[in-house]
């Protein structure tokens, strides 16, 4: 047993950078793990700014000064985020509103008349005394959910201070990781070894791959919830605004997103139109807009660029999401390409094999 642990650790951390790049890891991970809150608006300046990096290079390629190219991206941000936080926000929350008190029980009532209707025509399935089981359930359930409404208000007043302080930060940490950015990287990279070779072909992995892939996201989430929208408007459906960020937010999430954003954007159909050509027509074009995104759009934007099946995909949403909740499913990929560029860089000795694992090492 200890020849095959001695022969496992001379095989993955016989150099010295395997050692720097697992104490890295683990160093990152306790500080995300441990003062993760705290420093949420540094993360989410750091991400944004990395964003942004891009649309700097391309200007200072054209020729604009680095400073002119840093003010012109940042005031592009500053100027998407008061339109998110004024026009769009308000938008979505009072046609959340509206839909939870106007809507919301229509789908109730109908759903307890289907319910109710069950045993007559399936007898030996379920009872009325499971249906009426069911029912109460459900009734406690909104009830508790519309109390947890009502109190929202009063217990949500520390967070709003805290989400103000976060959106004041954020744009100023924004800026200086754009202003500053040569001097902050070289001021960390004086952390690290002068040798280096395993963190710098890392880096240079996850660079291009997440740098598309956060960026072909946004991009598509832009491109997605806005062609919603106008089909919505279009075909007159209720809660356009609303339907339309809930189906661009879902492209977030591969595979998954797409078949839950499904069932409010089919609940509202109904609860409008009935069964009929109206709702046929709405599920069609929703349908369209997802075919050309999975299709056609995805490919067109991120190619190669997160080469991961979608078993590993699939398994790093649901693991990330139950570590660290919405934050984990949206950074899920990025960690996942971050796990395959160590597994793709990491030392090996040429001659390990899982069937060889008493094998003499060959002399030099």
């Amino acid at each position: 047993m200890l020849r095959i642990l001695k022969n496992w650790a001379d095989s993955y951390f016989s150099d010295e950078e395997a050692v720097y790049l697992v104490v890295l890891l683990l160093a990152v991970g306790l500080v995300i793990a441990f003062f993760g809150d705290m420093l949420a608006p540094v993360f989410t300046a750091m991400v944004v700014a990395y964003l942004m990096q891009g649309l700097v290079g391309a200007l200072e390629r054209r020729g604009v000064r680095r400073m002119l190219a840093v003010n012109l991206v940042f005031v592009l941000f500053v100027g998407l985020l008061t339109a998110t936080l004024v026009v769009l926000l308000p938008m979505v929350w009072r046609q959340l509103v509206l839909l939870v008190q106007d809507q919301l029980p229509h789908v109730l009532k109908n759903g307890e008349i289907w319910l109710r209707g069950l045993p007559a025509h399936y007898p030996e399935v379920i009872s009325m005394e499971q249906v009426n089981s069911i029912v109460a359930v459900i009734q406690r359930e909104v009830a508790e959910a519309g109390q947890g409404v009502l109190t929202l208000s009063l217990a949500s007043i520390p967070n709003l201070v805290e989400i103000m302080v976060f959106v004041v930060l954020v744009p100023l940490l924004v800026f200086f990781f754009l202003k500053d950015r040569e001097t902050l990287v070289n001021w960390m990279l004086g952390f690290l070894p002068r040798k280096r070779r395993i963190l710098s072909h890392v880096w240079h992995e996850m660079d291009g791959q997440i740098a598309n892939y956060v960026r072909g996201k946004a991009i598509e989430i832009l491109l997605v919830g806005g062609s919603t929208f106008i089909a919505f408007i279009l075909l007159d459906m209720n809660y356009a605004v609303l339907l339309a960020v809930l189906v661009g937010l879902s492209v977030v999430v591969p595979y998954i997103g797409a078949t839950v954003v499904t069932l409010p954007v089919a609940a509202v159909a109904y609860v409008q139109f009935g069964w009929g050509g109206d709702f046929a027509l709405v599920m069609i074009v929703y349908g369209i807009i997802q075919f050309i995104d999975g299709n056609i759009l995805v490919p067109l934007l991120f190619s190669e660029a997160v080469n991961l099946h979608p078993v590993a995909i699939i398994t790093a949403i649901l693991l990330f999401g139950g570590l660290w909740g919405l934050w984990g499913v949206f950074f899920a990929i990025p960690l996942a390409t971050l796990i395959k560029a160590v597994i793709n860089a990491w030392p090996r000795q040429a001659d390990y094999s899982p069937g060889k694992l008493g094998a003499s090492q060959p002399e030099a």
